[in-house]
Protein backbone atom coordinates (compact mmCIF):
# COMPACT_ATOMS: atom_id res chain seq x y z
CA UNK A 1 0.00 0.00 0.00
CA UNK A 2 1.61 3.57 -0.65
CA UNK A 3 -0.08 6.67 0.64
CA UNK A 4 0.59 9.95 -1.43
CA UNK A 5 0.10 13.70 0.03
CA UNK A 6 0.08 16.13 -2.19
CA UNK A 7 0.52 20.24 -1.45
CA UNK A 8 1.83 23.20 -2.55
CA UNK A 9 -1.22 23.82 -5.20
CA UNK A 10 -2.82 27.69 -4.96
CA UNK A 11 -3.53 30.40 -6.63
CA UNK A 12 -1.26 32.14 -9.02
CA UNK A 13 -1.09 34.71 -11.97
CA UNK A 14 -0.32 34.11 -15.85
CA UNK A 15 3.21 33.76 -15.80
CA UNK A 16 3.71 32.66 -12.61
CA UNK A 17 5.06 29.51 -11.25
CA UNK A 18 4.36 26.76 -8.65
CA UNK A 19 6.05 24.09 -6.98
CA UNK A 20 3.91 20.64 -6.09
CA UNK A 21 5.24 17.90 -3.58
CA UNK A 22 3.84 14.52 -2.94
CA UNK A 23 4.64 13.22 0.05
CA UNK A 24 5.00 9.01 0.02
CA UNK A 25 5.10 6.73 2.37
CA UNK A 26 4.26 2.84 2.69
CA UNK A 27 6.26 -0.21 3.13
CA UNK A 28 7.41 0.18 -0.53
CA UNK A 29 7.59 3.40 -1.33
CA UNK A 30 11.07 4.49 -2.20
CA UNK A 31 10.49 1.67 -5.23
CA UNK A 32 7.88 3.01 -6.99
CA UNK A 33 7.38 4.43 -10.42
CA UNK A 34 6.01 8.35 -9.32
CA UNK A 35 3.89 10.68 -11.97
CA UNK A 36 1.69 13.48 -11.95
CA UNK A 37 -1.54 13.95 -13.61
CA UNK A 38 -4.33 16.60 -13.62
CA UNK A 39 -8.21 16.88 -14.30
CA UNK A 40 -9.02 20.24 -15.41
CA UNK A 41 -12.99 21.00 -14.95
CA UNK A 42 -14.97 19.36 -17.66
CA UNK A 43 -12.21 17.23 -18.99
CA UNK A 44 -10.91 13.96 -18.30
CA UNK A 45 -7.82 13.36 -15.82
CA UNK A 46 -4.71 13.26 -18.17
CA UNK A 47 -0.78 12.52 -17.59
CA UNK A 48 1.83 15.57 -16.83
CA UNK A 49 4.86 13.59 -16.48
CA UNK A 50 6.53 10.54 -15.10
CA UNK A 51 9.52 10.05 -12.78
CA UNK A 52 11.09 6.65 -12.34
CA UNK A 53 12.86 5.93 -8.70
CA UNK A 54 16.17 6.03 -10.74
CA UNK A 55 15.39 9.43 -11.74
CA UNK A 56 14.37 8.98 -15.20
CA UNK A 57 11.53 11.41 -16.42
CA UNK A 58 8.76 11.13 -19.43
CA UNK A 59 7.04 14.26 -20.37
CA UNK A 60 3.99 14.91 -22.33
CA UNK A 61 5.09 17.26 -25.13
CA UNK A 62 2.70 20.22 -24.48
CA UNK A 63 4.48 19.97 -21.03
CA UNK A 64 7.78 19.68 -21.73
CA UNK A 65 9.98 23.21 -21.41
CA UNK A 66 7.58 24.61 -18.83
CA UNK A 67 7.31 21.97 -15.83
CA UNK A 68 9.69 19.57 -14.29
CA UNK A 69 9.09 16.36 -12.77
CA UNK A 70 11.63 15.36 -9.58
CA UNK A 71 11.99 12.89 -7.38
CA UNK A 72 13.84 12.63 -3.60
CA UNK A 73 14.34 9.08 -2.51
CA UNK A 74 15.93 9.77 0.76
CA UNK A 75 12.79 12.20 1.51
CA UNK A 76 10.66 9.88 -0.30
CA UNK A 77 9.00 13.37 -1.79
CA UNK A 78 8.20 13.78 -5.38
CA UNK A 79 8.04 17.38 -7.17
CA UNK A 80 6.38 19.16 -9.87
CA UNK A 81 7.83 22.70 -10.47
CA UNK A 82 5.77 24.79 -12.86
CA UNK A 83 6.39 27.76 -14.61
CA UNK A 84 5.18 29.81 -17.23
CA UNK A 85 1.43 29.66 -15.77
CA UNK A 86 -0.85 29.61 -18.14
CA UNK A 87 -5.01 29.63 -17.36
CA UNK A 88 -5.35 26.51 -18.93
CA UNK A 89 -3.18 24.64 -16.80
CA UNK A 90 -5.60 25.16 -13.89
CA UNK A 91 -6.94 21.70 -12.82
CA UNK A 92 -6.87 19.64 -9.83
CA UNK A 93 -3.18 17.89 -9.88
CA UNK A 94 -2.92 14.60 -8.52
CA UNK A 95 0.35 12.60 -7.44
CA UNK A 96 0.02 8.48 -8.25
CA UNK A 97 2.45 5.83 -7.89
CA UNK A 98 1.94 4.04 -11.43
CA UNK A 99 3.49 1.31 -13.49
CA UNK A 100 3.53 0.67 -17.63
CA UNK A 101 1.26 -1.05 -19.17
CA UNK A 102 3.56 -2.87 -21.52
CA UNK A 103 5.76 -1.20 -24.27
CA UNK A 104 6.73 2.32 -24.84
CA UNK A 105 7.51 2.82 -21.34
CA UNK A 106 9.15 6.12 -22.41
CA UNK A 107 5.73 7.62 -23.34
CA UNK A 108 3.67 8.95 -20.35
CA UNK A 109 0.77 8.23 -21.47
CA UNK A 110 1.86 4.34 -21.30
CA UNK A 111 1.60 4.03 -17.47
CA UNK A 112 -1.61 3.62 -15.05
CA UNK A 113 -1.70 4.20 -11.86
CA UNK A 114 -2.46 2.01 -8.88
CA UNK A 115 -2.64 4.38 -6.04
CA UNK A 116 -3.96 8.29 -6.03
CA UNK A 117 -3.45 11.36 -3.86
CA UNK A 118 -6.34 13.10 -2.68
CA UNK A 119 -4.90 16.33 -5.16
CA UNK A 120 -4.02 19.79 -4.78
CA UNK A 121 -6.31 22.37 -7.14
CA UNK A 122 -3.83 24.87 -8.76
CA UNK A 123 -5.53 28.11 -10.17
CA UNK A 124 -3.95 30.04 -13.01
CA UNK A 125 -5.76 33.94 -13.27
CA UNK A 126 -5.14 35.69 -15.84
Amino acid sequence: QLQLVESGGGLVQAGGSLRLSCAASGRTSSSYTMAWFRQAPGKEREVVAVVSSGGDTYYVDSMKGRFTISIDNAKNTVYLQMNSLNPEDTAVYYCAGVYCAGSGCDRPTRYESRYWGQGTQVTVSS
